[in-house]
């Protein structure tokens, strides 16, 4: 149960921050947690109505769409299910730069700026509205409640956006304070650094972490390391986001703090798209998400087949999310969740359209084929693979005493037995090695997959 500063916190200071914002986020909260027990074809008709209201407002309101709609003599009030978004083309980074003003509905207001990590190059600036935050806030509360937690409760955040980390001024500080949460940056993460983590995991005894699978991994193996139990602390769960999860991290983590792992998924640019319950699944928030997948013609394809995820934000109104390619690669799934909540499930998050390489002959692999030759040495404490053509593919690898410098051709003949043996492969032994712009670990970066879908 929630001690009682919590439920002070949850039922009354944090209503009263966002009351003052303009935000109607506990009765976006109590519908969601109301909503998510219904039929699943139930949850589906309030998608479709939002979708109808989106789309209305949008060829009323917003320019781009207006033009858009006419062009293509597509009426929203004759929209009938999901499959008639089907008419309307996608979203691309491309065109949101293109006609930045163009997506703004002309009565909106307050409406903030935001931008993405641009992790492949070019930052996407685009912007949030109210409506949108507040559905965001709501719905990531609910799933925090889903794990027997709260706003209130004790939080350590491991994070590296700059927006977040730019806005610790003294109001901001304060109001963490208030709230319970504390930040630790994931920009830098030497050992002294992270030894004063430790401390502070262990002084603030949190109930929950939320941050980057990366960096609260490897905040995990250093307290391995140094001998510093952090499964005495009473935490109960892990919510980690924005970077692909993969098994050996959550087994590091749930061993390390003695407590589940919750995976959640979504970004800046699409929102809050899907996160775990206790059973398992992969719930989306279907009242503000629409998802398709799509094959490499656009084509949209069943539950049960990998593709790209394309994503529709209902909460978009002041600058609509309609059809927007994530460049993620994901599976629908087929069957409900044991938990018994209707919110349709999505089975698999393979990563983003990044994660994937090339290899000499044309065939798509997946990152972790070349992930697992590295990570499974001795000696090898982090590592990052940059395919930079077809024909050069380099490894960056930090290493300690243990290594044998000869597994260095045991990489190189790894890689060329997935890649081709005409693939040169460069293997580089570095001190550290940094981190993304946003704060984020990538352990595959592929240019040739980024040249060939044009991504940004």
């Amino acid at each position: 149960m929630s001690d009682l500063y919590t439920r002070f916190v949850s039922g009354v200071l944090f209503p009263l921050q966002e009351k003052l914002k303009h935000h109607d986020t506990v009765r976006v909260r109590r519908d969601m947690e109301d909503r998510q027990w219904w039929p699943q074809a139930r949850i589906l008709d309030v998608q479709l109505e939002r979708l109808k209201n989106l789309l209305s407002q949008a060829g009323r309101k917003v320019p781009y769409y207006r033009e858009l709609f006419a062009s293509l003599s597509f009426d929203p009030a004759q929209v009938q299910s999901l499959a008639d978004l089907q008419q309307l083309p996608f979203l691309t980074k491309a065109v949101i730069r293109a006609n930045s003003d163009a997506l703004r509905a002309e009565d909106a207001s307050g409406l903030a700026r935001f931008n993405t990590g641009g992790s492949s190059g070019e930052p996407l600036i685009f912007y949030i509205g109210t409506e949108r935050v507040t559905h965001d806030v709501a719905a990531k509360w609910r799933a925090t409640r889903w794990w027997n937690v709260d706003i209130g409760d004790p939080e350590i955040v491991v994070w590296g956006s700059p927006i977040e980390l730019g806005a610790q001024d003294r109001v901001r500080l304060f109001r963490d304070k208030l709230m319970r949460t504390e930040l630790l940056p994931a920009f830098e993460m030497s050992d002294a650094r992270v030894d004063q983590f430790l401390a502070r995991i262990r002084a603030v005894r949190p109930r929950m972490l939320f941050g980057y699978p990366s960096a609260i991994s490897h905040i995990a193996l250093h307290a391995e390391k140094r001998g510093v139990r952090l499964d005495d602390l009473g935490v109960r769960v892990v919510f980690v986001t924005s970077e692909r999860l993969y098994d050996h991290q959550r087994a590091v983590l749930e061993r390390v703090f003695g407590c589940p792992v919750a995976n959640g998924y979504g970004g800046r640019d699409a929102g809050f798209i899907a996160h775990q319950c206790p059973s398992g699944s992969m719930h989306i928030t279907a009242e503000d998400i629409v998802v398709e997948i799509i094959d490499d013609d656009g084509k949209v394809l069943p539950p049960g087949q990998a593709g790209e995820i394309v994503v529709t934000h209902l909460a978009t109104r002041d600058y609509p999310f309609i059809r927007y390619r994530t460049g993620d690669i994901g599976v629908l799934g087929t069957e409900s969740c044991a938990c018994g909540r209707g919110l349709p499930v999505l089975k698999e998050i393979q990563g983003r359209s990044t994660d994937f390489v090339i290899a000499a002959d044309g065939t798509v692999l997946h990152g972790l084929s070349l992930v697992y030759i590295v990570r499974d040495l001795t000696g090898v404490q982090s590592f990052k693979v940059i395919q930079e053509s077809l024909e050069l593919t380099r490894v960056q690898l930090v290493t300690d005493a243990s290594f044998n410098p000869d597994d260095v051709r045991k990489i190189i003949e790894g890689f060329q037995r997935r890649l081709g043996d005409t693939v040169k492969v460069e293997v580089e032994r570095v001190s550290a090695i940094a981190a993304e712009k946003s704060g984020k670990f990538r352990y595959i970066v592929s240019h040739v997959r980024n040249a060939a879908q044009g991504q940004g």
